[in-house]
């Protein structure tokens, strides 16, 4: 029978940290694969992943079955910190936990990046949005799973300039993500013959007021006002436009980084007409919603959006790919699993079929969302019209352009 922990973990890296049983039989622990599930819980990013992630994790695990090995399943909080994400990941790999995935929060995410390459452990990101993951901070011993910075600048930012959106002021979280982001996505207006008029970086995660860059960004007067960023900021952000009457003023609104729950929270009334990119949908098919059925008794109130059941899909690829390898095999190098994973093709409910490239870059497609008008829903979370989806072998950025060293010339 497949063995299921779940560990809450809040609080200091101390308390986070995971005293794993010492005294198991060892023949039990040795056929026992330990995933460590580390993201925001009390945070701007609770809701996007958080408790829903672990949920989604456990869906996998209870979905993968028994296959011959235990597995157990443990959670910690950050709190959107490197120096708590490094503690955390440190102290969970050196006490046996063998793959840890999640890791929202970029500066957290590249820093346990760091920590997985060093320990030669397993590390499947589903949280974080940087490019560098697989680019000039690629790593053998990483998956980068489901969205990143340059496909949702590709995705949002092209639709934004190609509507004749072509002068932006960014509003960025002054953080690996909000850099990356702000970078790629103004690298596309430039491509496009658009203009960056000026940008704005706020303290993350110490903002909640946003009325002072609102007001240098109007002051700008750009066609496009670009938040680069996400989660609680992203809600905050948006509201207060709509306060100030930015949109009145022929502004629009670019969330670059956007899922269901912020919707949710801004509310049709306000969200409606803001286009977004996500690479799941709850209601985009038959996979999509069956899984979604299958989840609602753990995620209760909530659908999964693209963060949350990401760590389903990577969860339940890495599992294929230790039963495909062996649990004694896997034990001994964290670049074998990730090479094992790359090997295999990828389908599941959450995002169908794909492939891992030789960066890390887990291919997936991105689907353009407009959301709708409170007339067009049919009611609670029936937020997105589709309006462009772009091939997964496309939506992402070239295997050669990323400077990762791990990609052959």
């Amino acid at each position: 029978m497949t063995r299921i922990e779940r560990r809450a973990l809040l609080g200091t890296a101390a308390a986070a940290a995971v005293a794993l049983p010492g005294r198991r039989a060892r023949a039990q622990a040795a056929n026992t694969i330990r995933i460590g599930v580390l993201n925001d819980q009390s945070g701007p990013y609770r809701d996007l992943s958080g408790p829903y992630g672990v949920q989604c994790t456990l869906q996998a695990v209870q979905e993968f079955g028994n296959r011959g090995f235990n597995v157990e399943v443990v959670n910690a909080d950050h709190q959107n910190r490197p120096d708590v994400g490094v503690n955390i990941a440190r102290q969970w790999y050196d006490q046996g936990v063998d793959m840890i995935i999640d890791v929202p929060t970029s500066s957290v995410g590249l820093a346990v990046n760091n920590v997985a390459r060093e320990k030669n452990k397993a590390y499947v990101n589903t949280g974080s949005a940087t490019s560098d993951l697989t680019g000039a901070q690629c790593s053998p011993n990483t998956v980068h799973w489901m969205y990143d910075t340059y496909m949702l600048a590709k995705s949002t930012g092209g639709a934004m300039v190609r509507a004749g959106g072509d002068s932006w002021f960014f509003i960025t979280a002054d953080y690996a993500f909000g850099h990356a982001l702000e970078r790629d996505t103004g690298n596309f207006v430039r491509a496009a013959g658009g203009r960056v008029l000026g940008s704005v970086r706020y303290p993350f995660p110490a903002t909640s007021d946003f009325s002072s860059f609102l007001i240098q960004a109007q002051a700008a007067r750009p066609k496009v006002i670009g938040f680069a960023n996400a989660g609680a900021d992203t809600i905050n952000s948006i509201k207060q436009a709509a306060e100030f009457g930015v949109t009145r003023r022929g502004i629009k609104l670019a969330a670059l980084l956007m899922f269901l729950p912020d919707v949710h929270a801004i509310g049709l009334e306000t969200a409606q007409g803001l286009v977004l990119t996500e690479s799941f949908y709850w209601d985009l098919n038959d996979r999509t919603r069956a899984l979604t059925q299958r989840l609602q008794p753990r995620l209760r109130d909530q659908v999964p959006n693209m963060a949350s059941v990401a760590n389903y899909s990577g969860t339940l690829h890495y599992l294929k790919a230790i039963a495909d390898m062996g649990v004694a095999a896997s034990k001994v190098s964290g670049v074998e699993v990730i090479n094992r994973m790359k090997a295999m093709p990828c389908d599941d409910d959450a995002f169908g079929p794909g492939i891992i490239r030789a960066d890390g870059r887990k291919l997936c497609p991105s689907y353009l969302f407009e959301v709708k008008s409170p007339r067009e829903s049919r009611g609670r979370w029936d937020y997105y019209k589709l309006v462009q989806t772009t091939p997964a072998e496309e939506a992402f950025r070239p295997l050669g352009e990323g400077g990762c060293s791990l990609v052959r010339s």
